[in-house]
């Protein structure tokens, strides 16, 4: 009786631990929760297969997605404007009446900045810049950066006169610089080994446009020449901003050189004035024209939309977007031509390539291959031979013309014009890309088995009805794949166009070509790029509603 009750309690006790380890997680074989070890596994094996696609996918970024993403940046990119001119944007923002030119603080702030960015040439991009929007701005700013010199000239003249001191440049550099800089300046053993600038605490108060204008000056000098502001007189402007500041009054400044300064607060009012817009009016009498300032002030903000509303025609003014005249308008129609030429290639392509993939795919294979050299011929010759073929061809006493003339169906004072147009390109462009086209539909008609059309056949079927019904479709595939690889080929081609398209036959492609390597306009170049990108992606997913992408096979 006590052996079998102790018999019973053990098999209790096992049931026992047989529910707790059925209750209990599973584990594996090293003892670990089953669930754990699996999730360990998939995350090693994922991270295995992301180190093999790894270079591939470095190599597309870098390749790919970094040149695109640097194109729509410098689309809408504009801070030429704010960083070379930073004092004249900021004075340009109180400017209302823009029927009337701005007032002399915004005239005196273009000085100070002009005379800096001629000082570090970056003046000339600025203008390069302001010139895609207004003709002209790059010539005056070319002219206005040898002329700078003599802004302020009048001031600096007489400050000099009055106390000879003005000339030194200890004076400016005790009335200016911190004495920790000075403290600094002096252990550099070499100009190229001093400290960066640094104004005295209170001078920014005092004298606030002088402090700005000379701490420029220091600056500048030091970066650009590698010269030494305490050997060197400061620019006229400073000179400039002096007599702006001391009109203004000195506000109670008691630091160095604080004796001179008063001296000079107190002559300043008999000074020979000049206004700043007249002397700017003495280099270029453009600057007292409001359309310049307008320009300036339209195409202020770091980031802009002007370089997609000219893409488009359009252009921004201080009134607002308007249309660009019409005799400046082309984009649309490029875009246009482009769209309609490409959609042209793409169909002469189906026409030509079609029978070619069909015979191709229906011969001996001995045969076809011996074909299908003489279809990848044009790859081995160079794009720029080929094309310049179709000039001799083409032109009007061309071989092709001769023909026409020789069997009679064109008189010799009627000759075609079958180059520098439309038809050139569409014609050039054909011969170019139908290997695009075939290719595909040969990889597809080959897998169609033949024995699909002898089957309808059998069955009373015309020969028509066989091709339109049974095999045609299967084609559809092959015409898809090749359709998109054509039509994006050719609506990027440009150098096709450029030789044979003449003044109707080029593409918006040849456009940004132009103002990527000659007008250098790369923000209207990336603006015209980033629109054909998102009609290629228009044209793909309608292309994907209407036919189905999954219908696009290689084979």
């Amino acid at each position: 009786m006590t052996d079998a009750a102790a018999g019973m309690g053990r098999a209790a006790s096992d049931a026992r631990k047989l529910d707790a380890v059925a209750t209990g997680p599973m584990l594996a074989a090293d003892g670990r929760p089953l669930k754990a070890s699996l999730n360990r596994a998939l995350r090693a094996q994922k991270l295995r297969a992301l180190a093999l696609i790894a270079p591939l996918l470095l190599f597309i970024l870098v390749t790919f997605i970094a040149p695109i993403a640097d194109m729509l940046f410098r689309s809408v990119e504009n801070q030429i404007v704010s960083e070379t001119l930073p004092r004249t944007v900021i004075a340009l923002e109180t400017w209302q009446e823009t029927s009337q030119l701005p007032g002399e603080d915004a005239y005196a702030a273009l000085a100070y900045d002009f005379m800096e960015a001629a000082e570090r040439r970056e003046h000339t991009r600025v203008g390069s810049r302001l010139n895609y929007e207004t003709t002209g701005m790059s010539s005056l700013f070319r002219q206005s950066g040898r002329g700078i010199d003599d802004v302020g000239e009048i001031y600096a003249d007489q400050f000099v006169a009055l106390n000879p001191a003005w000339e030194e440049p200890a004076t400016w550099v005790a009335l200016m610089a911190s004495e920790r800089w000075q403290a600094e300046a002096a252990e550099a053993e070499t100009d190229t080994a001093l400290p960066r600038f640094e104004l005295a605490p209170g001078i920014a108060e005092a004298l606030p446009e002088t402090a700005d204008a000379y701490r420029s000056f220091a600056r500048t000098i030091m970066s650009e020449d590698e010269d030494d502001p305490r050997a060197e007189e400061p620019w006229n402007t400073v000179y400039l901003a002096l007599y702006r500041d001391l009109l203004a009054g000195t506000g109670g400044y008691d630091g160095p050189q604080a004796a001179l300064l008063n001296e000079a607060a107190t002559a300043v009012p008999g000074f020979e004035a000049v206004s700043v817009q007249a002397q700017f009016a003495d280099i270029n009498e453009d600057w007292a024209d409001t359309e310049v300032w307008e320009t300036i002030e339209a195409f202020s903000d770091p980031y802009t939309a002007g370089y997609f509303l000219a893409a488009i025609d359009m252009q921004l003014t201080p009134d607002g977007i308007e249309a660009q005249p019409e005799e400046q308008q082309i984009y649309i129609l490029l875009f246009q031509r482009t769209i309609f030429m490409s959609l042209m290639i793409t169909f002469s392509c189906i026409l030509l390539g079609y029978p070619i993939a069909y015979l191709l795919s229906n011969l001996p294979m001995r045969t076809s291959n011996l074909l299908l050299i003489l279809v990848l011929l044009p790859f081995w010759t160079s794009l720029l031979v080929r094309t310049s073929a179709w000039k001799v061809l083409l032109q009007q006493e061309g071989v092709i013309n001769d023909i026409l003339v020789w069997i009679g169906l064109v008189a010799d004072d009627a000759r075609l014009q079958l180059i520098n147009n439309q038809l050139g390109t569409i014609i050039a462009m054909t011969h170019i890309l139908l290997p695009f086209m075939i290719l595909p539909l040969y990889s597809v008609m080959k897998t169609i088995p033949p024995s699909y059309v002898r089957a309808a056949k059998s069955l009373g079927a015309t020969d028509w009805t066989a091709f339109w019904r049974v095999y045609f479709p299967q084609s559809v595939p092959g015409i898809g794949a090749g359709c998109i690889l054509v039509f994006i080929l050719a609506i990027g081609y440009y150098i096709t166009p450029e030789l044979v398209g003449g003044r109707t036959g080029t593409f918006i492609s040849n456009r940004i070509a132009f103002h990527i390597s000659s007008s250098l306009n790369w923000g209207l170049a990336a603006a015209l790029g980033s629109i054909l990108l998102a009609l290629v992606l228009a044209l793909y997913w309608l292309y994907d509603r209407i036919v189905g992408i999954d219908n696009v096979k290689l084979g």
